[in-house]
């Protein structure tokens, strides 16, 4: 894989992480603040070891008991339907369609509901405090697995997957522990778009490669090699500017005749 490629790898690995876990640092803070902060660190702990776990059984699975070429076509096919699921909000939020994530909006959520629920303790732990905070850092983190994994196993570097992977929790790990708030100065919206981006185009690039399972069993290969990523890329940039222009349009069309035909006549 060329040097292009590894940095790809890499920055959309880093950008993905990046966002799951300023989610979930949210989760874990909110529950720190209101619960505990023993409650909430042995809550993200467990979780951690949890997806350690499940990373090493899914990664190995997946590695031995699927063909390359299969590998790329589900793997490459899946991470197309996962990144066109991020794309498909990024056009929305920046069309005006959809209202931006907010972090402040979700800590307040978290914190009224931490406020509000009974307390219990099991082995010594608040447990509502312990169960929401394994539950949002686990949650979040089977995306990260996600694309770690599938990102590493259909570009044959699984490292530099997982090394930008802890790169982006040990970031926001050491933010968050510093300023003990939301991390809503990060420009989430922003980066989940170019997430969506890069996720729909390494998923195109893998899954039409996994097309030559159908025709000989031997990887489908594009023309330019690695460089059509970049090609790749610009098409999906260029159809999300275009959706993100017409579909205001759309919407106000589509009321104006909604309006006519309730203000006709029976």
């Amino acid at each position: 894989m060329g040097n292009h490629a590894v940095w790809g790898l890499a920055s959309a690995t880093f950008a993905a992480a990046f966002v799951e876990f300023v989610e979930a640092a949210t989760i874990v803070l909110a529950m720190a603040l209101t619960r505990g902060r023993r409650s909430a660190l042995a809550g993200a702990g467990a979780a951690l070891v949890a997806l350690v776990l499940f990373s090493a059984v899914v990664g190995y699975s997946l590695a031995t008991w699927l063909p390359r070429t299969v590998l790329q076509l589900v793997v490459g096919t899946l991470l197309l339907i996962f990144g066109l699921q991020w794309l498909r909000k990024a056009i929305l939020r920046s069309a005006g369609l959809m209202a931006r994530h907010d972090e402040d909006s979700a800590f307040a959520a978290q914190t009224a509901a931490a406020e509000a629920a009974g307390h219990r303790n099991r082995f010594g732990l608040d447990w509502f405090g312990f169960v929401v905070s394994f539950k949002g850092m686990f949650l979040e983190g089977v995306e990260v697995v996600f694309i770690v994994i599938t990102f590493g196993l259909n570009a044959g570097d699984v490292p530099v997957a997982v090394a930008a992977a802890v790169c982006a929790g040990l970031i926001v790990a050491g933010i968050g522990a510093v300023v003990a708030r939301p991390l809503s100065a990060v420009p989430e919206n922003a980066l989940k778009y170019a997430v969506g981006l890069l996720l729909t185009t390494y998923g195109t690039f893998w899954a039409v490669e996994g097309l030559g399972v159908f025709h000989g069993g031997s990887s489908l290969h594009w023309p330019g090699g690695d460089w059509a990523l970049v090609v790749i890329l610009a098409g999906w940039l260029i159809w999300s500017r275009v959706l993100v222009a017409l579909l205001p349009h759309v919407r106000r069309k589509s009321v104006a005749a909604n309006l006519d035909r309730l203000g006709s006549p029976a």
